[in-house]
């Protein structure tokens, strides 16, 4: 059950808040939308709701705010916009980083896929899919944890009304078991057929809270669709004859030869048209416009059910055929009912059971939605309160993924196989690294070339005007690319808003950047050794004589590069500025250190780096101290200390927004 209490955004400069004080229960069993006009405010309430936009008011899910919920994405399913995913991901990698984020098995990924009907496309890239596809992959990244309730906007959008259909069916089966589902729309009609309780917004504020039936019947006013090959004469004696009875007709010409007519009946309408010789193709009571202050959405490839008949023209007291009594009975009860009829040549076969069809604004045709998910067999449904006539269209309903049983308990290495999926999912960390280690060959054999360099500058590719190796700037490239994408593509963010904050993710991240620079550091460094030896010979790919200190240095410049990254882009949420931290070391950082080291004092500290070696070296046993020596050695350089404290600000300000944020 959703509880929302006085959901109010920050007010926008001298513009009135998007959302001002909407209070509103989504019950559990229940579909419930959200209905109002593009810039309503829907969008902004859910965002309220999921703590992911600042302003007033709570909202409780089964008695407990988000930020109270331990595992958020096992209590609420997500889908807000497109699927968050990198583009060049797969449907499958897509659902098993997000299996390992919410702690779930590796198998509920295949088990949605099958549910969703995207077992075909699994190793499809997300940037691929079609819109339709894309509402079904992000259905199945919101069904992922098994969620009590599901926080959807604009799912259908877009959509045909087969896919709204088969999407709407999951809906209903979900709440149909006992869970609670809220999602937007901008359409009455496909709020008025699908849904349990609408309610309305309007400029940011609650017009009405109402039952789908209540709605029906004082917010939407019917109409009747006529469809006719002389649709303009027709128009002009429904409007002569409405002038004449002093009675408000309203006829609005529609695409090709329909007509819609509002404040008349299908018998009005068919008796005008018979009384003058009028062919009729089609005369059916329809679901209209919003009734007062309203607005109207017509969309292309939804149409409400009509009655199909060649000549609708019937004479007075003739026998009318079953569908056309229907809608005629219907209309005899005025402008307060609203009935949908299927058209004669669609209608059930006589062995289907009457009940299986019907829904809350009349009958609807049985459902051959698309996927495997139409024929598989369903769970057992529970009570529901429209159960009976309320249930979506479809003789065998969408069935749910099985529930997850066992939950895994929290483990610290939830996070490291988060961040293993994500960076091993896309081709950019691999593509990355294969362009530095052959940059970084080439550099090195130019430099040999031209001579004059250091035999561990050649080892490493970098020659004097660069402030920083290639293989130290991609491992920085790397570390800022494991945070900017979570911002860029926010896999994690509709989960809760300080999910990309946690420190158990940055910890995920750190150990991952390490071990992917320390990789691209030993392989830049041989493959620079192999290609100089089969350019140069032996001489320039021979081991330097103080190997360790050096490859310390080397190790302690990359991973630290690469650090730099994660914490910057982690901070700024940008891979930009994660890679200008990077390069800000050498370029701003370091002569800022140099500048205050040897600046004008009374006393320096000349020798330090000397005592500090003989206090902590002296009494190491087993030769402890070369190891030693070596680390203080990469600290007392330049770039090393300059690293050091970049790192140590960054990590500071890392930890400060952390706690920003949950304060918040």
């Amino acid at each position: 059950m959703i509880q929302a209490f006085g959901l109010t955004s920050n007010p926008r400069k001298e513009l009135p808040p998007a959302v001002d004080d909407v209070s509103f229960e989504a019950r559990a069993g229940c579909v419930t939308t959200l209905l109002g006009p593009p810039g309503a405010g829907k969008t902004a309430v859910l965002r309220l709701m999921l703590e992911l936009q600042q302003g007033r008011g709570i909202t409780y899910f089964r008695g407990r705010p988000l930020h109270r919920i331990a595992h958020p994405s096992r209590e609420v399913g997500v889908l807000l916009g497109d699927v968050p995913g990198h583009p060049a991901r797969t449907v499958r990698g897509q659902l098993r980083m997000l299996c390992a984020a919410a702690g779930v098995p590796v198998r509920r990924a295949d088990e949605v896929l099958e549910v969703v009907g995207l077992v075909s496309l699994r190793d499809e890239r997300l940037g691929t899919l079609s819109r339709g596809m894309d509402r079904r992959l992000g259905l199945a990244c919101a069904l992922l944890a098994d969620p009590h309730t599901l926080v959807l906007d604009s799912l259908t959008e877009g959509l045909s009304a087969r896919e709204s259909h088969w999407l709407h069916g999951m809906l209903r089966a979900h709440a149909t078991q006992g869970g609670t589902v809220l999602f937007t729309t901008t359409d009455p009609k496909e709020a008025a057929r699908t849904a349990d309780r609408i309610i309305t917004l309007e400029q940011g504020r609650l017009v009405a809270d109402q039952e789908a039936a209540d709605f029906s019947r004082t917010r939407l006013r019917p109409r009747v669709a006529v469809r006719s090959p002389y649709a303009t004469r027709l128009a002009d004696l429904l409007t002569r004859e409405a002038r004449t009875a002093h009675r408000s007709v309203e006829v609005v010409r529609e695409s090709g030869n329909r007509l819609a007519v509002y404040g008349s009946t299908c018998a009005d309408v068919g008796e005008t048209a018979f009384r003058h010789g009028i062919l009729v193709h089609q005369l059916a009571d329809e679901v209209g416009d919003m009734a007062s202050g309203g607005y109207s959405t017509h969309r292309g490839e939804e149409k409400a059910a009509e009655v199909a008949t060649e000549d609708a023209a019937v004479p007075q007291g003739a026998a009318m055929p079953p569908e056309l009594s229907a809608a005629h009975d219907s209309a005899e009860h005025g402008p307060g009912t609203s009935t949908e009829v299927t058209p004669a040549t669609r209608l059930p076969e006589p062995d289907v059971p009457p009940g299986r069809l019907a829904t809350a604004a009349g009958v609807s045709e049985p459902s051959d939605g698309p996927g495997p998910a139409a024929s598989a067999p369903t769970r057992p449904r529970a009570a529901h309160p429209r159960s009976s006539d309320a249930a979506l269209a479809s003789e065998n309903p969408p069935p749910l993924p099985p529930p997850i049983s066992v939950r895994s308990a929290p483990s610290p290495l939830r996070p490291l196989r988060y961040e293993l999926r994500r960076a091993c999912g896309v081709g950019t960390g691999f593509l990355t690294g294969a362009a530095v280690l052959v940059s970084s060959a080439l550099v090195a054999v130019l430099l040999a070339r031209i001579g004059h360099t250091p035999q561990y500058r050649l080892l490493a590719a970098w020659p004097q005007e660069l402030p920083l190796p290639l293989a130290a700037l991609g491992a920085g490239l790397l570390g800022a690319i494991a945070f900017g994408d979570e911002f860029r593509h926010p896999a994690l963010a509709v989960d809760r808003g300080t999910v990309p904050r946690r420190l158990g993710l940055l910890t995920a991240k750190l150990l991952v950047a390490a071990a992917t620079g320390l990789l691209l550091a030993f392989l830049t460094v041989g493959c620079n050794a192999e290609v100089l030896y089969l350019v140069y010979g032996r001489e320039l790919a021979k081991v330097p004589a103080d190997w360790l200190a050096l490859t310390a240095s080397w190790i302690g410049l990359v991973i630290g590069c690469s650090w730099a990254g994660v914490l910057a882009a982690g901070i700024f949420r940008s891979t930009t500025a994660g890679l200008a931290a990077v390069v800000a070391v050498p370029v701003l950082v370091v002569p800022l250190v140099q500048k205050i080291l040897v600046g004008s004092s009374v006393r320096n500290a000349a020798g330090f780096s000397v005592r500090l070696r003989e206090l902590l070296l002296a009494q190491w046993p087993f030769g402890g101290e070369r190891y030693l020596a070596a680390g203080a050695r990469v600290m007392a350089q330049p770039v090393g200390g300059a690293l050091a404290l970049s790192l140590t600000a960054l990590l500071c300000a890392y930890l400060l927004t952390t706690l920003r944020s949950r304060v918040r």
